[in-house]
């Protein structure tokens, strides 16, 4: 189970590189505030996985952006395409982690089905369902379902033992209601409408239940932990990890990445020395991976 350790010095092996495809374009697209991450055609994600892959990076999350949007999603046929296309070309040369969640494809940008302003959770959780099932059949290696919903990683569990996989799960189980994801969210077309997420997102403030929501996952039989967003969370790995005996990363989140090419870009730093001192203090804290929009960057000096 344990694809990621907290190795004693930080290496590529602990990171993670994002990677955004969205159906409409057709060239790849600059994303404002992360650098020389993209949004990417199929034809130009392989290309830039590729290059990854001779950097030293071998661990993917993707995030998929259908053009057509959905009240309850159920068709996620688009996503198959990519998935499976990339399993196909890439096969085990890399592990292919896949972000669950509905904000993308959703016709109000939240993360599950709505009615009347509220989540209703039971058609949440079929759409989700059948998003982890669809990715599964396309070749996932891990299904990181990050939507924040109650039960979610229980529900998702008693599928794939119905279903008789044995897929892990990677729970985004202290996910904060945070103002640090807007780069996020205008790459995957996810910011939501008519009320904002605080009704199924973490309170920053609020550390027990912060805890208490990594170890209800742990429960509920993920096999990876995290927390979200990575630096202003970091107080929270060694005691998830402790009190769930689980790996536990970290998601260096846009608005963070994005901080530090502020500070490069307006020569009030060197990037390079602050990217890295950011990553050797969330490893430092006890992350066992770490999602990062710079893992290329980064990954052959490590």
């Amino acid at each position: 189970m344990k694809k990621f350790s907290n190795l004693n010095k930080l290496k590529a092996a602990n990171l993670i590189q994002p990677i955004f495809i969205e159906e409409r374009l057709k060239s790849k697209k600059i994303i404002k505030g992360l650098g020389e991450n993209y949004s990417h055609t199929l034809q130009s994600a392989k290309k830039i996985i590729t290059s990854d892959i001779n950097k030293g990076v071998k661990n993917f999350l993707f995030f998929i952006i259908p053009k057509k949007k959905q009240r309850k999603p159920e068709d996620f046929n688009f996503h198959y395409q990519v998935l499976s296309n990339i399993k196909k070309t890439f096969g085990n040369r890399i592990l292919v982690i896949v972000d669950t969640c509905l904000c993308s494809i959703t016709t109000d940008g939240h993360c599950g089905v709505t009615h009347k302003n509220k989540i209703n959770l039971n058609e949440t959780h079929k759409s989700l369902g059948i998003a982890a099932d669809t990715f599964i059949q396309a070749g996932a290696d891990i299904i990181a379902p990050s939507d924040m919903m109650k039960d979610t990683t229980k529900y998702l569990k008693l599928l794939f033992k119905k279903k008789q996989y044995k897929i892990p799960i990677m729970s985004y189980s202290s996910k904060f209601f945070s103002s640090f994801y807007g780069p996020f969210r205008n790459a995957a077309k996810s910011s939501p409408k008519k009320f904002d997420r605080s009704s199924y997102q973490l309170p920053v403030h609020d550390l027990k239940k912060a805890i208490q929501s990594s170890i209800t996952n742990a429960k509920q039989g993920a096999s990876y932990l995290m927390v979200k967003p990575g630096i202003t969370s970091i107080d929270l790995i060694k005691e998830i990890k402790n009190k769930t005996k689980l790996p536990t990363g970290a998601y260096q989140v846009s608005g963070e990445y994005a901080s530090l090419q502020y500070l490069s870009q307006n020569k009030l730093g060197d990037f390079d020395k602050l990217y890295k001192e950011s990553l050797v203090a969330i490893h430092r804290a006890g992350a066992d991976f770490i999602i990062t929009y710079g893992a290329r960057d980064i990954a052959k000096n490590l």
